[in-house]
């Protein structure tokens, strides 16, 4: 599984597709998605926009970031 940030316009909430193993792909808002919290507490990773692959720091720092 990973998570993937999807485009984002001023104001707008932070929005993820979660790309299961399968390659099922679930959207969603992780400011209040605990399991996306505990993924990355896990060493789990995160693409951001443009595909670039963060590494699990710079994931945990993005999303200290988060409102």
């Amino acid at each position: 599984m990973i998570y993937k940030m999807l485009p984002k316009q001023e104001g707008e909430l932070q929005i993820f597709a979660r790309i299961d193993d399968d390659g099922k792909c679930r959207l969603t808002c992780i400011q209040d998605h605990p399991e996306f919290q505990e993924y990355l507490k896990n060493g789990g990773q995160l693409e951001d926009a443009d595909g670039n692959l963060m590494t699990a720091e710079q994931a945990k720092a993005y999303v200290k970031e988060l409102p």
